[in-house]
């Protein structure tokens, strides 16, 4: 089964945290390993309501 990619360039966002501006954009905005941070940021150029998650690092097992 393919899966479903959630961002353009993936690899090089390995071990951090990333936002867009919706779950259909595909474009990161910023990215970076406080989450904190990255929404304040984020946030200051305009995008109200953005969707930050983990990207995980290449050939590691995430549990959820």
């Amino acid at each position: 089964m393919p899966g479903n990619i959630l961002v353009n360039d993936g690899e090089k966002y390995s071990g951090q945290y990333v936002a867009t501006r919706s779950f259909t954009d595909k474009d990161v905005v910023a990215s970076g390993t406080d989450p904190l941070k990255l929404i304040a940021e984020v946030k200051g150029l305009g995008v109200g309501d953005p969707v930050v998650f983990f990207v995980p690092k290449e050939d590691v097992v995430q549990i959820y």
